[in-house]
């Protein structure tokens, strides 16, 4: 099994490529973004307040939570069924070949992966809170914080789901068979990671060091992918990451502002927790899953060749 070679099986002239480019932009940024825009018009007090917001500081116009949320995830689940359409339409492949590169989806890899890395950050974030409660409020409201646990369980998996499909499936797939290699797809999916999270409020606030962890991050999903010949592993990883940061902790100068059980109320700074998960998590998570899946060959998973097959059984 080759998961980089799936490409192969559909359509994959250069026009395929910018015109799915196009399709995704069309649906994630622009159709995805319009609920967005009708629920910040209808609370702006006028046309100006709604124009000077932008899309950025909206919540200033007292969008809930919750609702600002769910509207964000909107667009990312629009990007996901233009991917879908892209890949089934123009490209002509089995949307399964982006995801895996086994006959079907291994559920049982996506879950490993989720609850695993779910236990582990609960306890970092448990311990982080233990070590310095000063830092913390108790933020629990009943109504607000169950709505917050079921947009995120049941949403925020199609947000993940798409930045893992677009970058270890798509571009990864895509840039492997122009390449024909494995390495370069894997930087340069990791370092577009991270520049795609470059704008969020952390990455201000914080400074350009913090762009370490997202590429670092993206980089961990990239071996996982090529290790695992498969994105499941990681759509599981990334998928409850995201469920725990929603849900555990807030502050008010992240990306989103959610009715979490405490509030970060501590200086932006750059600490333990930004280079821990890299550094020291994310290799403990690698040795796991390679004694679990069996992983070798890794200089040849993570920089060999890709050649083009000569039929489809040698993918």
């Amino acid at each position: 099994m080759n998961f980089i070679k799936q490409a192969y099986k559909g359509k994959k002239d250069w026009y395929h490529w910018m015109l799915t480019l196009f399709v995704v932009f069309v649906g994630w940024q622009l159709v995805g973004i319009i609920p967005l825009f009708i629920v910040a018009f209808m609370h702006s007090a006028s046309m100006s307040e709604f124009v000077s917001s932008g899309k950025d500081n909206f919540m200033t116009l007292g969008i809930d939570n919750n609702l600002f949320l769910f509207l964000m995830i909107l667009m990312f689940i629009f990007g996901l069924i233009s991917l879908y359409v892209s890949v089934k339409f123009i490209h002509k492949r089995n949307f399964t070949s982006l995801v895996t590169s086994r006959k079907s989806i291994d559920w049982k890899r996506f879950w490993f992966g989720f609850i695993l890395w779910g236990i582990i950050a609960t306890v970092v974030i448990i311990f982080g809170i233990f070590i310095s409660p000063e830092n913390y409020v108790w933020n629990f409201k009943p109504v607000p914080f169950f709505t917050l646990l079921a947009v995120s369980f049941l949403f925020l998996p199609f947000q993940t789901s798409f930045e893992e499909l677009l970058f270890r499936g798509y571009f990864m797939q895509g840039i492997g068979i122009l390449a024909r290699n494995r390495w370069l797809p894997l930087i340069l999916t990791s370092v577009c990671f991270g520049l795609l999270h470059a704008a969020n409020p952390e990455v201000q606030k914080l400074g350009s060091i913090s762009m370490v962890f997202y590429i670092g991050t993206g980089l961990f999903y990239g071996m996982t992918t090529l290790m695992d010949e498969g994105t499941e592993l990681s759509l599981g990883l990334h998928a409850v990451n995201n469920i725990i940061a929603a849900i555990f902790v807030t502050t008010n100068w992240t990306v989103f502002q959610t009715d979490a059980l405490y509030v970060d109320t501590s200086e932006p700074s750059v600490g333990w927790e930004m280079f821990f998960p890299v550094f020291v998590l994310y290799p403990l998570i690698l040795f796991i899953f390679s004694r679990k899946y069996g992983w070798k060959n890794w200089i040849k998973k993570l920089s060999g060749k890709i050649d083009e097959p000569i039929n489809t059984k040698e993918y």
